[in-house]
């Protein structure tokens, strides 16, 4: 394997729906500014309130990709 370096950003996603659709919503968004995206890791799941239900779902992502 060649010799990289890689950057790595930390993100939050959202939904309405899931965690899992929060992460993909952070994975989805970053695609379209950063190129050759590598690895991305789930490393914290909350969830914001309102009036005692759930009102939507956060998922912190480290998203890595190749530093030019």
């Amino acid at each position: 394997m060649a010799e990289s370096v890689y950057k790595v950003i930390e993100l939050v996603g959202t939904s309405t729906d899931s965690w899992e659709k929060a992460a993909a919503v952070a994975v989805e968004r970053a695609s379209k500014s950063l190129r050759d995206l590598r690895v991305a890791e789930v490393t914290k799941l909350d969830l914001t309130l309102q009036d005692g239900k759930v009102q939507a779902y956060r998922a912190k992502v480290k998203v890595s990709f190749k530093f030019e």
